[in-house]
């Protein structure tokens, strides 16, 4: 929160996702390097495979993230060399 000031790391291409239930969210991200959106990969937030428990049904979404795919059928060839 802003007032904890604590954060979480996640490793360079960690799967990862969050909700905010306040109507108000300020999300901050450090990157080790530029973005590149042809590295870019994702998984469909509510895969039921997955099972995560979200407390929202019906959550704004970009266009992006209601259009990818589930775990099983996602891209599994992305490998990372350290730098573009």
């Amino acid at each position: 929160s802003g007032n904890n000031r604590k954060m979480i790391y996640l490793p360079e291409g960690f799967a990862h996702g969050f909700v905010a239930l306040s109507e108000e969210a300020d999300i901050i991200y450090m990157t080790g390097d530029y973005y590149s959106p042809e590295c870019e990969r994702g998984i469909l937030w509510n895969d039921p495979a997955i099972g995560i428990e979200w407390p929202v049904n019906d959550p704004i979404l970009s266009e992006k993230d209601r259009e990818h795919p589930c775990l099983e059928d996602a891209e599994a060839n992305f490998s990372f060399n350290g730098g573009l």
